[in-house]
């Protein structure tokens, strides 16, 4: 969970021809499958999509999508400085598990548009409990790899793939014994 504080402040909002003021405000928020499925119900978009960019309307949105705080005056997502703004992206990027997954026999990375039904499928099938929408998504992926790997079991590697490994097991051996052979 990220808390942010959020600076009192004062807002002329030109499509209504109002000023606005904003008290300071901490937010406490969680980006998590729940805050995705709500955004996306609101945008009608993948939220995971790298190729298609959100505008500053989407972004402050997602902040309000990822709020747990109760009550917040609605006004205060006007205030949202550049420095909350990144602390925010920040947090986004986080790996949030202490778990590592290497890369698996130089698999090229999956690229479907992954949308916050499709990881509610992928829960289900694994009999993960709906209530780890809740956790901070890099844990939630991270949880559904394993899931993918030990369910896949051991892929055999092709006889090239075996002795490519071998060749950087034995590079790595000699260079750490300051060996030629």
């Amino acid at each position: 969970m990220l808390s942010v504080v959020i600076p009192a402040g004062e807002f002329y909002l030109e499509k209504e021809g109002v000023f606005i003021s904003t008290e300071e405000t901490t937010l406490r928020l969680e980006h998590s499958l729940l805050s995705i499925s709500k955004w996306e119900a609101k945008w009608k978009k993948p939220f995971l999509d790298r190729h298609k960019p959100k505008t500053y309307e989407e972004s402050i949105d997602y902040i309000r999508c990822m709020t747990l705080t109760q009550n917040v005056d609605p006004n205060v997502y006007y205030a949202i400085t550049q420095s909350v703004m990144d602390q925010v992206n920040a947090y986004i990027g986080e790996m949030r598990t202490a778990t590592v997954i290497s890369d698996r026999h130089g698999q090229a990375p999956n690229r479907r548009i992954v949308t916050s039904e499709l990881i509610y499928y992928w829960m289900a099938i694994n009999n993960i409990p709906f209530e780890c929408q809740k956790w901070h998504l890099s844990r939630l992926f991270t949880l559904l790899q394993i899931f993918d790997i030990k369910q896949g079991g051991d892929k055999k590697m092709s006889r090239s793939e075996i002795m490519s490994q071998n060749r950087a097991l034995n590079a790595a051996r000699r260079k750490a014994m300051k060996s030629k052979g």
